[in-house]
């Protein structure tokens, strides 16, 4: 008898058990938080889905989307379908959740970018000034290489109501501005007369931008929200045609 194939065999299926054990260890699912939000229906190992809770707690100021990965073109094409709050939105599939929960160098080079996607938040929203408050969402995805992309969804009808406000304000402090001068050029007029000054009382459409760069992300969101200004004047302007010529005739 051979005890040389004998031992070698046993070892072989040995071996193989083993890496069947583990992978079926690593494989295996845990309750899914509360809260976790989905796209199709991903699946996670154990150790991906505790790195993954980890994630969310470490960076608990971005909102976090998972996506399957039969879905991840789908949604790197209508990324701005699935914003929906203030927070930073970050699309995320799960075979990069994978990854990052086991190679330490990519899981690195990931958390790098959200670190610094806080703090371009925070400039973005300091650069964006008074048109901060048309932009609904702003969010970020990764292709296959890992190249951040980044997208944002304006609100035309908030930018265009909030010019159409600026403007009604105007007009309305110009018109009290004139009133103030007639009523006093009328007090003068009156006091001119009997030398005694008298005195009386008396809506959602929306626009999504894409950008490779947080710099060109500002100014596609300035762009989009200044069209959208403009849009809602020459809107307004065109409703006046017409109009004066009926006090003339």
């Amino acid at each position: 008898m051979d005890t040389n194939a004998i031992t070698n065999a046993y070892t072989a299926q040995a071996t193989a058990e083993s890496a069947s054990a583990s992978k079926a260890k690593n494989t295996s699912k845990v309750t899914k938080p509360a809260g976790q939000k989905e796209v199709g229906s991903p699946q996670l190992s154990e150790k991906a889905q505790k790195y993954y809770n980890q994630l969310r707690k470490k960076f608990s100021n971005m909102d976090f989307i998972l996506v399957s990965s039969d879905k991840k073109e789908e949604v790197q094409a209508n990324a701005s379908k699935y914003a929906g709050n203030s927070a930073l939105v970050v699309l995320i599939d799960e075979d990069k959740i994978e990854k990052m929960a086991e190679d330490e160098a990519y899981r690195a080079k990931y958390e790098g970018i959200l670190r610094g996607a806080t703090t371009q938040m925070a400039q973005m929203k300091q650069s964006l000034g008074k048109n901060a408050d048309s932009v609904k969402t702003i969010g970020m995805s990764f292709n296959e290489k890992g190249v951040a992309s980044f997208f944002a969804v304006v609100d035309k009808s908030l930018a265009s109501q909030k010019k159409r406000i600026e403007k009604k304000a105007e007009q309305k402090a110009e018109d009290k501005k004139k009133a103030e001068r007639k009523a006093e050029q009328k007090r003068a007029e009156e006091k001119r007369k009997d030398g005694v000054e008298k005195t009386g009382g008396d809506s959602e459409d929306t626009v999504t931008v894409t950008a490779s760069s947080w710099d060109e992300l500002l100014k596609k969101i300035n762009d989009t929200i200044t069209m959208a200004r403009a849009d809602s004047l020459r809107t307004e302007q065109e409703t006046w045609v017409g109009q004066r010529f009926d006090s003339a005739i």
